[in-house]
């Protein structure tokens, strides 16, 4: 029943999104789990045992997130909670929204486009100009794909229930502790190495989806940029869509007052994108969604009976 559920809460996703009516009454499963994430943060954050315990909680999430999901998965509901549940973790509609919206701003004006696109991405926006802030929308476009949408959809081909909550308790425990900051570098090293490793198969396949759905088949320039990025999954993805687009993304940008010159993602391409290419980018998403959604279809009616490894 897998590849069933998985289709219909993709669908659900792209049809309804994140409902704000019944999300301002309940809280968010991703908010319920940064809140635990949080808590343990605050709990056992201490030297000298930071690294130590940060290891513990990364595989004590792990644990906890794979007997939730199996938990959920035996509620004799025909599968009901079960497809909602995935939906609900699956952003895709929500992406395309968030991405959407810095086009709108950058259409009122160079303000307005910063104040949307600060929700979406963590660099400094102050300095941006308007190609800054249209490639900033673009790159968070690619790197949200394969994290909130083809990777949780993978994971739960994979892993079923038990394997899409591994990943989103990995993916969100790495988006508040896994970054190289004084606080966290040791706490939150494990939960960066653990999300990578998770991520390392489906980036790479949102890669070869907005490649193939676009009729893209060189890799040549994925295999010559991706490698360059200072994250190892995160790369591919923004190396396939450049291509597409034929613009320029990474470079330089600015990290807490502070001017980083990162390589260029397809230098051959145009550097300065507007509206038009954000717009074009959420076409790709849904390119790329299609193409997710079309192998999982395939999967349900060629192999009825394949489960998943847990």
């Amino acid at each position: 029943m897998t590849s069933p559920i998985l289709a219909l809460a993709l669908i659900l996703d792209a049809l309804f999104g994140e409902p704000d009516w019944l999300w301002r009454r309940l809280p968010h499963p991703a908010v319920l789990i940064g809140r635990l994430i949080a808590a343990l943060d605050r709990r056992f954050n201490r030297p000298p045992g930071a690294r130590l315990a940060g290891t513990v909680m990364a595989a004590g999430l792990a644990v906890f997130a794979a007997m939730l999901g199996w938990l959920i998965h035996l509620i004799p509901d025909y599968g009901i909670l079960e497809c909602l549940t995935v939906a609900v973790l699956l952003a895709q509609r929500s992406l395309v929204d968030h991405v959407r919206a810095v086009a709108a701003g950058l259409r009122r004006g160079l303000d307005d486009g910063k104040r949307a696109v600060a929700l979406i991405v963590g660099r400094d926006t102050a300095p941006m100009r308007e190609p800054d802030v249209a490639r900033a929308a673009i790159e968070s476009a690619a790197e949200n794909l394969s994290d909130g949408v083809i990777a949780p959809a993978f994971w739960y081909l994979v892993g079923g229930l038990p394997g899409l909550l591994v990943y989103k308790f990995a993916n969100t425990a790495d988006s508040m502790v896994g970054h190289m900051t004084p606080r966290h570098r040791d706490f939150g090293w494990a939960s960066a190495r653990w999300d990578d490793l998770l991520n390392l198969i489906p980036a790479r396949l949102t890669a070869l989806l907005i490649a193939l759905t676009h009729g893209w088949i060189d890799p040549r320039p994925v295999l010559r940029d991706a490698p360059k990025h200072r994250s190892p999954n995160a790369g591919w993805p923004e190396s396939a869509l450049a291509p597409v687009l034929n613009i320029s993304l990474a470079g330089p940008r600015s990290y807490g007052g502070r001017m980083q010159d990162f390589p260029w993602v397809w230098p051959e391409g145009r550097r300065d994108p507007g509206p038009a290419e954000i717009d074009a980018a959420c076409r790709a998403l849904w390119r790329a969604w299609g193409g997710m959604l079309a192998l999982t279809l395939l999967l349900a009616l060629t192999c009825p009976t394949c489960a998943p490894l847990f």
